[in-house]
């Protein structure tokens, strides 16, 4: 009787169900009333379900707009980049078809608008160009089922009015921005997922494994990387953008389910370098939305939430190429599954999420169509001269081929920045430096980089380069500051006077030294490790099977100075290699991009013999990089890829729940990614066989949070301890606990640090910083730092003097006396093994990458010290 009263209430369900999915579909309808070309297949026409019904593969979607494209002549479908996981990324271009037939030469107009745009005019028939971006977050799936929606509407209306936007626009559509990311999400989902749909938000079909659909492959945000280009699908996109240049850009994205949907404009921060007009523009996008959404009655919100500051994201790089860039945010996230009650008793189904993102791309090409004339005016006025803000004229970076310099000027090249060469040596008399901003006297040499602001990308130039963007509202959605001196640690420096220098222009990208110096050398070859890919270097040589040994002291000879850490490969310890060394020693220098000097002698004009004692041995450490639950996929995700892409060394990633499993004693080297609640990932008892394997030699790396937790209050690992304010009896109450509720969130943000550049002094003698300047910006998000003690060596700690410790972004005042004079970077000597403490991100996003020589140095040169 049970199993039958059970049977009934699960065909109830069901049907209840089912009745809410067809509601849905009834209630949000794709504007039937339009007429449709009968020879172009609809996505349920393609697919062989509604939209809303089913998540649609990345294969699909790809396969529907080629579709699209066969069949009709407004639209034409490209791939600009292809993934880790080898799925391609493509982008559609519609138009009319009159538009279609002068495709080029609408691009090449707008090319010449963005420009030169002093010396353009604006043609009354030029089409404005709209761009939109979809499904970045690949667990925010709902996007990419919008835009097979959305392009269908667009190829396929016979209305009048949309045949009107489409000779007035040029419309882009990215409909899929993280391939892997969505895949990876859509079969979890169709791997989880019941047969009787359940809108429980803590059933599995709604509880996403980690790493989680979100990220790519190597778990990066890439609604990060629009700016930085560190992955193939941003710089396939960007090479295309940068030849499209749209006034006009939305991303479209996901939040969690019980909120509604956003559209603009956003909360503060803002970056003030934008046209004033910005704001105007942004909320005229935002109603033309709202006009859909309150027909439809569906509920939104705007101005409360998401700032635009940081310039990596889809929503706001645009704005500092001189377009509109905008952000949408639907409710659902990777727990909307295909329908889930929210916390007020309402069923979110897909199909809502689905048409929300339609209307609003609907609603965004009819503005843009609308204010047509008007938004062209604002982005040759944002690309001009008139609408450049401050008075810096120049940045200028020194000729380093051993530092990131290249990186940077490369990058630049990418994002269609003009970069000069000086054609002499020159001085300049207001220098102003990065350390702490004052001006100066200055020299410079012939063949330094010159990146001056009198360009149309001078939005551009001007909020990455600041060493400091005026910040009127310190509570923000990500980091206050992205300065890429400071990011990569360059010794560069700003004018606010013209530079008169003859000087050249940088046509193409730039490309580290390499070769070898004396390739038939008699007795020792050496790489000095301060080169940009050094460490890709020595992970080769080990993959070639060469002893190898690091100097700890430095060398010079015949006026060259060799830095400590410098690589050495005798030849006598590799007798074994004779046959193939002098040839292997230029395929290492080709393929990684380094210059190898070879030696005659090991006698040393200063400093320690190639022979010496001070020449360590470093063997290839096998190494285990803990994931999963308790680690941050981020931080894992960017040592990841430090390791298997930019250093090409091997790494195993081990799974936290594998731990009790694994043999320690057959790895070298622990990386921990930053962690939470690691006392409850790690037993006691595994703590106290960390210890034992430590002592035994091996090498714990702790970074960020699971730095923090290898202390003594928190694992008891290590007898290191974080700082602790001492407070007098009458301040044993916290100010903070008598903050008002409204000021709460205020309140806490305004004691957090949100990525703040802290100037730091670098022990350059110990291993872990060899190769390093004695100098750095040290990217900080947490309060935590150690109180340096001498039971271990502080390799890296903040500048003393807490009125200076603050290079950019934000901090209070309390937090900068937290921070200044304490360790952030230390080696603890246990046994015959170490454990390092790294407190900040060493590689944040893989631009922060000043610092990242720091954990290349704790796996690969530490353990043999």
């Amino acid at each position: 009787m049970k199993k039958i009263l059970f049977s009934i209430l699960l065909v109830g369900i069901s049907i209840q169900l089912s009745a809410q999915t067809k509601m849905a579909n009834e209630r949000f309808q794709f504007d039937p009333d339009i007429s449709y070309d009968s020879n172009i297949p609809s996505p349920k026409d393609f697919l062989g379900y509604e939209l809303g019904e089913e998540y649609t593969f990345h294969y699909q979607v790809m396969a529907y707009f080629e579709q699209l494209a066969e069949l009709s002549d407004k639209i034409t479908f490209h791939q600009y980049a292809e993934t880790y996981e080898n799925r391609s990324v493509n982008y559609a271009i519609i138009t009319s078809t009159e538009n279609q037939s002068r495709i080029d030469e609408i691009r090449e107009t707008n090319f010449k608008l963005a420009n030169d745009p002093e010396n353009i005019q604006l043609e009354d028939n030029q089409p404005i160009v709209v761009w939109m971006s979809y499904n970045v977050h690949g667990n925010e799936p709902s996007s990419s089922e919008a835009a097979m929606q959305t392009a269908y509407r667009l190829v396929a209306s016979q209305d009048a009015e949309d045949q009107k936007w489409l000779e007035n626009s040029v419309v882009i559509i990215d409909p899929m921005l993280n391939p892997d990311g969505r895949d990876r999400y859509v079969n979890w989902y169709k791997s989880s997922r019941a047969n009787i749909l359940n809108t429980n938000a803590e059933d599995l079909e709604h509880d996403e494994i980690w790493p989680g659909g979100r990220t790519n492959h190597y778990w990066f945000d890439l609604n990060r990387d629009w700016v930085w280009l560190i992955h193939p699908g941003s710089r396939g996109r960007i090479a295309v953008y940068q030849q499209w240049m749209p006034q006009v850009h939305i991303d479209f994205h996901e939040q969690g389910f019980n909120n509604n949907y956003f559209t603009m404009p956003g909360t503060t921060p803002r970056n003030h370098e934008l046209p004033e007009d910005y704001e105007k523009w942004a909320d005229v996008f935002g109603r033309g939305a709202i006009k859909e959404f309150d027909k439809a009655q569906v509920n939104f919100e705007t101005r409360e939430r998401f700032d635009f500051f940081y310039p990596g994201y889809g929503s706001s790089y645009p704005s500092i190429m001189g377009g509109i860039g905008m952000l949408a945010e639907q409710g659902g996230h990777s727990r909307g599954g295909r329908a889930v009650e929210t916390n007020d008793g309402y069923v979110l189904t897909l199909r809502q999420r689905v048409f929300d993102h339609y209307k609003n791309g609907v609603s965004i090409v009819r503005t843009s169509v609308e204010n047509r004339q008007e938004l062209l005016e604002y982005f040759k006025e944002a690309r001009s001269q008139s609408s450049q803000k401050g008075n810096t004229k120049a940045y200028i970076l020194p000729n380093n081929p051993n530092d990131y310099t290249y990186d940077v000027v490369n990058l630049m090249l990418k994002q269609g920045v003009q970069v000069e060469q000086a054609g002499s040596d020159f001085t300049l008399r207001n220098a102003h430096n990065y350390w702490d901003g004052k001006a100066s006297s200055r020299s410079f040499n012939e063949g330094d980089f010159i990146i001056k602001t009198d360009q149309p990308t001078h939005l551009f130039i001007n909020t990455l380069f600041r060493r400091q963007l005026e910040i009127r509202d310190s509570v923000m959605y990500d980091m206050s500051t992205w300065s890429i001196p400071l990011a990569y640690n360059l010794d560069a420096a700003w004018s606010t006077s013209d530079i008169r220098v003859n000087t050249t222009r940088v046509d193409e990208e730039l490309v580290h030294p390499k070769g070898v110096v004396n390739n038939n050398a008699q007795y020792a070859y050496v790489v000095d490790w301060k080169q940009r890919n050094a460490p890709k270097a020595l992970a080769k040589l080990w993959e070639l099977g060469y002893n190898v040994r690091s100097s700890e002291k430095g060398f010079a000879k015949d006026g060259t100075e060799y830095s400590r850490g410098s690589i050495v490969v005798l030849l006598g310890r590799n007798v074994n290699k004779s046959a193939s060394i002098h040839q292997d020693m230029k395929m290492v220098s080709e393929t990684t991009a380094v210059k190898i000097t070879g030696f005659d002698t090991g006698r040393m004009d200063t400093g320690s013999d190639l022979g010496s004692p001070s020449m360590r041995p470093v063997k290839e450490p096998k190494v285990a990089l803990m994931m999963d639950s308790g680690f941050s996929s981020y931080t894992a995700g960017q040592l990841w890829f430090l390791f298997d892409q930019w250093t090409e060394f091997g790494i195993s990633r081990i799974r936290s729940g594998s731990f009790s499993r694994i043999d320690l004693n057959s790895y070298d080297v622990i990386l921990m990614p930053g962690g939470f609640g690691l006392n409850g990932v790690f037993s006691e008892n595994q703590r106290n066989a960390l210890k034992d394997w430590v002592r035994n030699g091996g090498t714990l790396i702790g970074t960020e949070s699971s730095g923090t937790w290898l202390t003594k209050d928190q694992s008891g690992i290590t007898p290191a301890e974080l700082y602790k304010e001492k407070k007098d009896d009458d301040e044993s109450i916290d100010p903070a606990a008598y903050t008002m509720y409204k000021d709460r969130q205020d309140s806490a943000g305004l004691r957090r640090i949100p990525g703040s550049a802290f100037k730091a002094m670098i022990d350059n003698s110990h291993p872990l910083a060899f190769g390093m300047p004695d100098k750095l910006y040290s990217l900080k998000f947490s309060t935590n730092a150690l109180m340096p003690n001498t039971s271990f060596s502080t390799v890296g700690y903040y500048l003393k003097d807490a009125d200076e410790v603050l290079a950019s972004g934000y901090a209070s005042n309390a937090n900068k006396v937290k921070a200044a004079g304490k360790t952030f970077a230390a080696v603890h000597n246990m046994g015959r093994g170490q454990v390092v403490f790294l407190l900040d991100n060493t590689q944040y996003r893989m631009f922060w990458v000043g610092p990242a020589r720091m954990v290349q140095n704790a796996v690969m040169l530490v353990p043999g010290f």
